[in-house]
């Protein structure tokens, strides 16, 4: 399904965005900032949670195990100009996040109890019209089964057993099937604290957790640069250069030869990272408090910078740097973990263990809160809850499955996400500019701006 007409649709669609925008999400940055500081916040605006929740629940998502595991697998497969192709993806991907998100807040519709809900679905229904729906009956099917937690359970799983429970004899490295049930019981039991306690306790945990795993990941990978600060500049240099000639692409060329493989490889990476175009974001920034929609948009369109321009890159710059990149080990978080303790030793795998700890539960919990929300939408809010016990049985499931079949299953749910998601968008962006001119007048005739 990741073939070239949905990286046109993504890469294309957002540059679309960004061109027709007249580059207002990077123009208004700062305001941004301002917002997400709660300059403007009203506590009696509907909705749920606050602009500075809504992005940490949606980053908890996407500066997650992507970001470590995603980004490695990137460079395995599709070498180093693949992290330029993220950049690139990420960069027209902030425009599709202002677009997208502003207006899930436009259009928010009401569940069947009545409370006030947004997302891609309810966009593409109170905005579409209702002869739209089956577009948002298939983002809703989709975003039941794309956010399931196994990518994130396989991976927490793999690095306990690979780097503390093999290495000191708790468990047979050949034959690990119970020692991985029982990490993903374990993993199953912490989740299930917050997870049926709603967005408002995903939305308090992530705004806590989200600012500390950043701090804590990109200082470890400051330190990695700093001790190979000989070799930075020429890794810079070659992601720009095999960007474009694909020289260490190992995977197959197709849609174009290498070239156009490596940047359906890379914009693929992309997605799974900052989701920007993908459309789960929608329903973490439509439940947010407030009455100016254009207002969420620019704060979603941070979520790419600080995904994938920020956290990504430092996982690139800390494969490339420490050469394990050459090693041919394409599974993701052992890459990550190898670039750790080649540079910090064997201390620096336990950082990247507590790293990807809070990485990984960041986003199992927010996932839950995609996935419920997309079946109440489909057979009822009263009903929604039940699907955390099958999310529960669903983190068991990614603990003792390969990370192949794993990868391949969350790609096409999220394929299939982006389609709605990007054509509603495209077809309704005449109202997110009407809404921002609008909203950017008033703003400087108070002062604002």
């Amino acid at each position: 399904m990741w073939g070239t007409p949905l990286v046109i649709l993504l890469v294309g669609g957002g540059l679309y965005f960004l061109l027709y925008s007249r580059f207002i999400p990077y123009r208004y940055f700062f305001h941004s900032i301002n917002i997400l500081r709660g300059k403007y916040d009203d506590p009696d605006d509907p909705g749920d949670i606050s602009h500075f929740e809504a992005l940490a629940s949606a980053l908890a998502a996407t500066v997650g195990l992507g970001n470590i595991s995603g980004v490695a697998v990137a460079i395995a497969i599709g070498g180093p100009g693949a992290v330029f192709w993220m950049w690139v993806s990420a960069f027209v991907g902030m425009a599709t996040k202002f677009f997208t998100n502003t207006l899930a807040l436009m259009y928010r519709g009401y569940d069947t109890d009545g409370n006030i809900q947004g997302g891609t679905m309810y966009m593409i229904v109170e905005g579409l019209g209702k002869k739209w729906k089956p577009l948002a009956v298939l983002f809703a099917v989709a975003g039941l089964f794309g956010p399931l937690p196994i990518f994130q359970a396989n991976q927490v799983t793999q690095i306990v057993r690979d780097f503390v429970l093999v290495p000191n004899g708790f468990t047979d490295p050949n034959n690990h099937f119970t020692s991985d049930l029982i990490s993903g019981l374990v993993i199953l039991g912490i989740v299930s604290i917050v997870i049926f306690g709603g967005i408002k306790r995903v939305g308090k945990v992530a705004s806590k957790m989200v600012p500390a795993m950043v701090v804590i990941y990109v200082g470890c990978v400051l330190v990695i640069l700093g001790i190979h600060i000989d070799v930075l500049g020429h890794y810079l240099i070659l992601i720009v250069t095999d960007a474009f000639t694909g020289q260490y692409f190992n995977g197959d060329a197709a849609f174009g030869g290498v070239l156009g493989s490596l940047i359906v490889h890379g914009t693929k990476r992309a997605a799974f990272s900052n989701e920007a175009g993908i459309g789960t974001a929608t329903l973490a920034h439509g439940a947010a408090k407030t009455k100016e929609p254009v207002r969420e948009g620019l704060v979603a369109m941070m979520g790419p910078f600080i995904d994938t321009i920020i956290v990504c890159t430092m996982t690139a710059m800390a494969i490339l740097v420490t050469d394990v990149w050459k090693t041919g080990d394409d599974n993701g978080i052992s890459l990550t973990a190898s670039a750790f303790q080649e540079a910090l030793g064997p201390f620096g795998a336990y950082l990247l263990i507590f790293s990807v700890l809070i990485f990984g539960f960041s986003s199992l919990f927010t996932y839950s809160y995609y996935s419920t929300k997309c079946l109440g939408f489909l057979i009822g809010a009263d009903k929604q809850k039940y699907f955390n016990y099958f999310y529960a049985a669903a983190i068991v499931f990614g603990s003792v499955a390969t990370i192949n079949a794993v990868l391949n299953f969350t790609d096409g749910m999220f394929a299939l996400m982006a389609i709605p998601t990007m054509t509603a968008a495209l077809i309704l962006s005449p109202k997110v500019m009407d809404a921002a001119r609008d909203y950017f007048s008033r703003m400087r005739e108070q002062g604002l701006l």
